[in-house]
């Protein structure tokens, strides 16, 4: 198999700066160098690779459109969408792990969480040294999260939580955790420690998709938190909805990352595959599925970066954000589908890269808001009129 050339059919690479370059070209490496040999097996085993951690870390990619003052990098929002389409050509676990402790955790805690907490928690998220997770989810309310059943009631100077969380990436392994609960005052944000009583965080097994990602379901039972626990912030679902819209923004990179990675193993096959004498890149069916789906991925490159452009202007909306994830993972999704149809039987194992991007991306379509949320988002926004019920 040839090196690892991603598709850029109109040049987008020549509009980067160098410094994007530079960090774009650090993941890429890291990925290729120390990530791809071992995916596969912590596929299998069904593990995410803790041991890598650190150097994780070390490359800067936790947090890293925050201030230098906590330990980030400072980068800008484009920076962000590449370290995102650089980490899932690796795998979605990978790029899940690290969106949730930068996007949907260090982000929050920036945004909504107090100085103390500012101060507590950003650097040691920063260097990997804390693991966090986002409880917003729950088995019964998914899409409607303005459902939430979860509580904290006041205790004095505490609060008293109770309710469950379903679908948490890193819940079992985090040393905080972001949990929303409804109040009499409405929804607000806790900061919920690791071996605090009444709380716990057991994983979720038996799934064929996202393996190498650790997925817990968050119950509280009675747990009780100080009032410094709670992020003054955070007031009401916006809090929320504006996290997932960070990590929303990342996912539409990300998708990107699996399908120029799938795109160039397909591309790749189907010169060295020989069928009736020729190379499979030969017919002409073949050259239909590449060019389609290269249309598709270069489609969707200049729709991210465009919104990584407006997103550091301060003009992206959230509606915007909605468009690209949901495309970008349909883009990801079928790119997957067609070029594991051109592998064959080969698509169905470890030794290639499709079939993993293909199975994880069925949860992608899913996670941080569904295909058809996304359709209403969007749908909302060109009418005036919510068709959610």
């Amino acid at each position: 198999m040839e090196p690892y050339r991603p598709l850029d059919f109109f040049g987008l690479e020549q509009s980067l700066s160098e410094d994007h370059l530079m960090v774009r070209d650090a993941v890429r490496a890291w990925v290729g160098e120390r990530f791809l040999p071992v995916i596969a097996d912590h596929y299998e085993a069904g593990t995410f690779p803790m041991e890598l951690v650190g150097e994780i870390a070390e490359l800067g990619v936790f947090g890293p459109t925050l201030p230098e003052e906590y330990g980030c990098a400072g980068l800008d929002s484009v920076a962000y969408g590449l370290i995102c389409q650089e980490l899932e050509r690796g795998d979605s676990g990978l790029r899940s792990f690290v969106s949730v402790q930068g996007s949907l955790v260090m982000w929050p805690i920036f945004a909504y969480g107090s100085e103390e907490q500012k101060q507590r928690w950003l650097p040691a998220l920063a260097k990997g040294e804390a693991i966090g997770c986002f409880g917003l989810t729950e088995p019964d309310f998914g899409s409607n999260p303005a459902g939430m059943l979860t509580t904290a009631k006041r205790d004095g100077d505490d609060w008293i939580i109770d309710g469950r969380k379903m679908w948490i990436t890193n819940g079992t392994i985090s040393d905080v955790s972001i949990v929303w609960a409804r109040t009499e005052e409405g929804i607000r944000g806790f900061l919920v420690e690791a071996g605090t009583p009444g709380f716990s965080a057991p994983e979720q097994k038996k799934k064929w998709s996202l393996r190498a990602s650790i997925t817990s379901e968050l119950v509280l039972e009675g747990v009780r938190v100080p009032d410094s626990a709670r992020m003054p912030g955070a007031e009401g679902l916006k809090g929320p909805l504006n996290c997932l819209t960070q990590a929303r923004y990342g996912i539409a990179w990300g998708a990107l990352g699996a399908a120029t990675s799938c795109f160039h193993e397909g591309l790749n096959y189907a010169k060295e595959r020989i069928v009736f004498d020729k190379p499979l890149a030969g017919f002409q069916l073949a050259q239909k599925k590449l060019a389609d789906i290269a249309t598709r991925i270069t489609c969707g490159q200049l729709l991210a970066l465009e919104l990584g452009r407006r997103k550091d202007a301060g003009e992206a909306t959230p509606q915007q954000v909605s468009m690209a994830k949901r495309n970008n993972v349909e883009v990801g999704l079928e790119t997957a589908r067609v070029v594991r149809d051109m592998l064959g039987g080969n698509g169905i194992s470890l030794e290639y890269q499709t079939g993993r991007h293909m199975l994880n991306l069925e949860s992608v379509y899913t996670y941080e808001g569904t295909h058809d949320i996304h359709t209403l988002a969007i749908g909302e926004a060109l009418t005036g009129l919510p068709a959610y019920r």
